[in-house]
């Protein structure tokens, strides 16, 4: 009678009544008997495993002249590299469950390789961290300098996403071309270690070293002086390329103009070369700029300093901004006058990387 309702053979039937009768027979985390279903390609075709991986990686496991080196590995392509080896494949899916069980999985390409470190690298850091820790001990101002990206200004597509209704995407322009009008805006940041709150500058025109030096002004202007009131020295962490690296003669003197002009001693200390991704101002302030607008289009230069403004974090970051619309020509080269007047200190551990300007009154 069960086995005409439902359709089943008389002997499934007949071996579920024995299985009620003796229930210690019946492996509950089990749908069917050990060894039964169909068995997996891997099982039956021995050579499919070492066929696949020598595809994904052709320089270490098969032919380097592999035509297959020099295209986008999708499960497509792959399922039809192996049937054109003669395997049998019913399904790009089936590649991908290969994959996923030999422990692949899709990546992007992940920026590590620095090149070749200077071997003082190490040391430097450590330099660096005795000359912050001493001026921040002794309540002296220690700030962290760079040039973020610069950004189209204009209704362009930037990274991310926000929410809005459904269906209603924020149009911006199809093709990234520069508007000759607004151009680029290029953010130069500085950022207070101590206090955790930074300046950007969002230059109208070349990131130069005098633009990097005025930003760094504004920042005393606007913050330093009324959180440093009895300031006497200032302790400067830079990279060693841009406007702020340490080879460009036009960088010094206008370090040396400002230590003039502000009274300070100012000490510069670089990081080494290849490492501008550790400058604190990197993951501290403009990491958290860029989160802030994610998805926002830069419509004009108010636009980035008001969404730059508005950035803030748990733990307290608070920024201000302006636009710098002052005119930094490039290809400009101190007089030998200004190179004469360097009151420039070079520190006995690598003077290259640091260095400190006494100011003329001092």
């Amino acid at each position: 009678m069960v086995s005409r309702a439902t359709g089943l053979a008389a002997e499934t039937v007949k071996r579920g009544l024995r299985e009620l009768e003796d229930p210690g027979s019946v492996d509950e985390r089990r749908v069917r008997r050990e060894g039964g279903g169909r068995k997996k390609l891997a099982s039956m075709d021995a050579s499919l495993v070492r066929d696949l991986e020598s595809l994904i990686e052709p320089t270490t496991r098969g032919d380097p002249e592999s035509p297959l080196r020099w295209t986008t590995k999708s499960t497509r392509r792959l399922a039809a590299e192996l049937r054109s080896m003669g395997h049998v494949l019913k399904s790009p899916q089936t590649v991908a469950t290969l994959l996923h069980g030999l422990g692949y999985s899709l990546q992007a390409n992940k920026k590590t390789i620095e090149g070749a470190s200077h071997p003082d690298r190490d040391a430097q850091f450590r330099y660096i961290n005795e000359q912050v820790k001493a001026m921040q001990a002794a309540g002296q101002p220690v700030i962290s300098v760079d040039t973020k990206k610069k950004e189209l200004v204009g209704p362009f597509k930037n990274g991310g996403r926000e929410w809005r209704p459904k269906g209603e995407p924020e149009p911006v322009r199809v093709h990234d071309f520069p508007d000759p009008e607004l151009g680029k805006a290029v953010p130069y940041g500085v950022y207070d270690l101590t206090h955790n709150d930074g300046w950007v500058s969002v230059g109208v025109d070349h990131d130069t070293p005098a633009f990097a030096v005025a930003t760094i002004e504004r920042w005393w202007e606007q913050m330093g002086s009324v959180a440093y009131p009895q300031a006497q020295r200032l302790l400067i962490t830079a990279d060693c390329g841009g406007s702020n690296r340490p080879r460009a003669l036009l960088w010094k003197a206008e370090m040396q103009g400002l230590a003039d002009q502000l009274g300070l001693e100012i000490t510069v200390c670089h990081l080494p070369p290849g490492t501008s991704k550790w400058n604190k101002i990197e993951h501290r302030l403009f990491s958290f700029i860029t989160q802030n607008w994610r998805g926002k289009p830069l419509i004009s230069y108010q636009a980035i300093v008001d969404l730059i403004a508005a950035t803030r974090t748990r733990r307290g970051l608070a920024v201000r901004a302006a636009v710098d619309r002052s005119a930094y020509p490039t290809g400009l080269k101190p007089s030998p006058e200004e190179l004469d007047a360097l009151q420039l200190r070079p520190h006995d551990f690598h003077g290259e990387w640091n260095y400190t300007f006494v100011p003329h009154a001092f």
